[in-house]
């Protein structure tokens, strides 16, 4: 299973360092697209060009005779005015500036410029040759400004549109690790041997692909281990059994009452062992499978309605899922023998399928008309070594229903146990589609 999406050999291998570093490019690149919008706006271009124009106009106004002065201010608006009346002047990044350096750049560094764009656009100039005059010249709002604000907006769009496919990006190489553990622990639950590379992600997630790669590797060592012990004991166990019971039946015919009991009690310690095995055993090494489950339940029920029919079938048409063929014919199986047991006559399996939460599952219905089950007793009658009440169970391991779930488990479904209106029982199994 992959750890992780591949990362840059450049970016740093700290899971820290590497949001640092994304968080900043991204903010770069917001930063890089806004520079070029200003560098590349028409406006500024005319402004340049503006403040070219009005140097060269206060070049020939100082240029020129008192007579052509005042004929150069009815034209223009040129006039001069006391500093007194000259106000601080506005700064609008980047005009204001773009102003000041073209002016002082065609009329010298001492060159004092002022600008202001609210209320009556003007510009002030003052050299100190002028002594305490300044010359104000007025401004003219670009006729386009007003106009082009949908560009604008459509810059600044654009700009947010590619920072959030950035940050999508980045919040994507930050959860894909998580998922990937997320679907591993499930694989674990169901029983599935999960190994996570731990070789291209970053540091923090690598250890933690590495603890959990013990972990799995300690519950499969643990689950090997118990599977040999309860193996071994099923084995040295039955051997002296089987004595037991030979000898018992060479002794029947001398006691006949006390011999039969002895059998009875053997063959039920043999039965034990068998429900312990089967606990163990719960089918995660088979092969999951595309399956109709209205195959699998004809299968079970057939040899059940040899002569007369115990178990009626109402199944419907239903979609295949994947499915272990013999450990589902053992929950199937184990959910009938137990409505039969309980339950009596009329029982009956049913499939179909439904909905909850707008997801699709696929159910199957064992219900039977026996006397029902304590409601405080649903769920803990999945729990092993667990019987219910009298009215349930006289004798067994407990191990029936518990078998059941860990399989249904295994296979991503759930199993329930509800009181039908009435009486009897419905155990239930829940596959989602």
């Amino acid at each position: 299973m992959k750890g992780g999406p591949g990362w840059h050999p450049l970016l740093p291998r700290s899971f820290f360092a590497r949001t640092i570093t994304l968080v900043l490019l991204v903010t770069l690149f917001s930063k890089i697209l806004t520079m070029l919008y200003l560098l590349a706006n028409e406006d500024l271009l005319v402004d340049r060009q503006y403040s070219h124009g009005t140097a060269m106009l206060v070049t020939s106004y100082w240029a020129s005779d008192p007579a052509a002065r005042a004929d150069i201010e009815q034209v223009t608006g040129l006039r001069l005015v006391p500093s007194a009346v000259v106000p601080r002047g506005e700064v609008h990044w980047p005009y204001s500036g773009i102003f000041t350096n073209q002016l002082r750049q065609e009329l010298g560094d001492m060159t004092q410029v002022r600008v202001r764009i609210q209320d009556e656009p003007l510009l002030w100039v003052h050299q100190p040759s002028y002594g305490d005059s300044w010359l104000q010249v007025p401004l003219y709002a670009h006729p386009l400004r007003g106009q082009r604000i949908w560009m604008v907006v459509l810059w600044l769009g654009l700009i947010g549109v590619l920072s959030t496919a950035a940050a999508w990006v980045f919040v994507r190489q930050l959860n894909h690790p998580l998922k990937t553990l997320e679907r591993a622990a499930r694989r674990i639950g169901k029983g599935q041997s999960v190994r996570l590379l731990d070789t291209n992600c970053p540091a923090e997630i690598a250890e933690v692909y590495r603890a959990f790669n013990q972990m799995a590797y300690d519950v499969e060592e643990a689950n090997r281990d118990r599977a040999m012990l309860l193996a071994g004991v099923s084995h040295d166990l039955r051997t002296p059994l089987t004595r037991m019971r030979l000898s018992t039946e060479l002794l029947s015919s001398a006691e006949p009452d006390l011999t039969e009991g002895m059998i009875r009690d053997i063959e039920d310690m043999d039965a034990i062992l068998d429900q312990f095995m089967s606990f163990m055993r719960d089918g995660s090494t088979e092969a999951t499978e595309p399956e109709d489950i209205n195959d699998i339940i004809r299968e079970v029920v057939a040899p059940l309605n040899t002569g007369e029919e115990r178990v009626r079938l109402c199944l419907e048409a239903v979609p295949q899922i994947h499915l272990r063929r013999l450990s589902m014919k053992r929950v199937i199986g184990n959910l009938i023998d137990n409505a039969l047991h309980h339950g009596g006559s009329g029982i009956e399996v049913c499939t179909y399928v439904t909905r909850a939460a707008a997801q699709p599952y696929l159910v199957v219905s064992i219900l039977d008309r026996g006397p029902g089950i304590d409601p405080t007793e649903c769920e803990a009658l999945f729990t092993p070594f667990t019987r219910g009440d009298r009215a349930r169970t006289t004798k067994g391991t407990g191990l029936g229903l518990a078998i059941v779930k860990r399989i249904a488990e295994s296979h991503g479904a759930t199993v329930q146990l509800l009181n039908r209106s009435g009486g009897g029982t419905e155990a239930r199994l829940s596959f989602p589609v």
